[in-house]
């Protein structure tokens, strides 16, 4: 629900609500709390309740940073030991990014968005990164929220996932680091305009109220 955005960035959980409509008891809530405040996602704070978490611009530029250099080793990686079976995986996933990119369909490109970098991920076989790089990608998801995508920027977004795909099947370890760690910086780019062009408005409404 957090991550999806039915739940908004710093709203407050309650164990009534979530009990009633999870239809389960509030112990469990309970749990998920603590398991959810692990995960990043929330934050308790004594004597006021639990928040899901609001993270701030500057934050979430380093997450793109260190989420960078972790991919760029992924794709290094990986071209170096993709199986043939592993590789039929990421195409079909490039295939739903790029069906996604042709309907306009933001949200569907979301998602297989996320499960191209996830198996990615997956499939360089370190698991100790994968759980970094998990904790990391749902916290950028509650940045990422605020900044709706632009449905205009999908198609080049996909061949971006294409390039990723033809690196790493060449075998060449520095271009599919490389080519990775640029498909990173330029979503950083796109999120630093993104929160630019919202901001910008509210910015100048102050500007008249003062």
């Amino acid at each position: 629900m957090i991550l999806d955005g039915e739940i908004a960035a710093g709203s407050k959980l309650t164990e009534a609500w979530l009990s009633e409509r999870l239809g389960v008891s509030r112990g469990p809530i309970r749990e998920a709390f603590r398991m959810l405040e692990e995960a990043g996602l929330v934050r308790q704070e004594k004597n006021r309740g639990v928040f899901v978490r609001e993270i701030p611009l500057e934050e979430a530029l380093e997450i793109y940073d260190l989420r960078a250099a972790m991919d760029e080793l992924v794709g290094r990686r990986l071209a170096e030991s993709i199986t043939p079976e592993q590789m039929k995986t990421m195409k079909g996933l490039v295939e739903r990014l790029e069906a996604a990119a042709r309907a306009g369909d933001a949200d569907a490109y979301h998602l297989a968005n996320l499960q191209f970098h996830d198996t990615l991920v997956a499939f360089a076989g370190n698991r100790k990164l994968a759980g970094v790089y998990r904790r990391l990608v749902r916290e950028l998801a509650l940045f990422r929220r605020r900044n709706l995508v632009d449905e205009t920027v999908l198609p080049h977004s996909a061949a971006e996932h294409r390039a990723i795909l033809k690196a790493i099947a060449a075998g060449n370890a520095e271009q599919a680091g490389r080519v990775m760690y640029d498909h990173v910086m330029e979503s950083k780019e796109r999120a630093l305009q993104g929160e630019r062009a919202r901001t910008q408005p509210l910015r100048a409404r102050a500007g008249r109220k003062g």
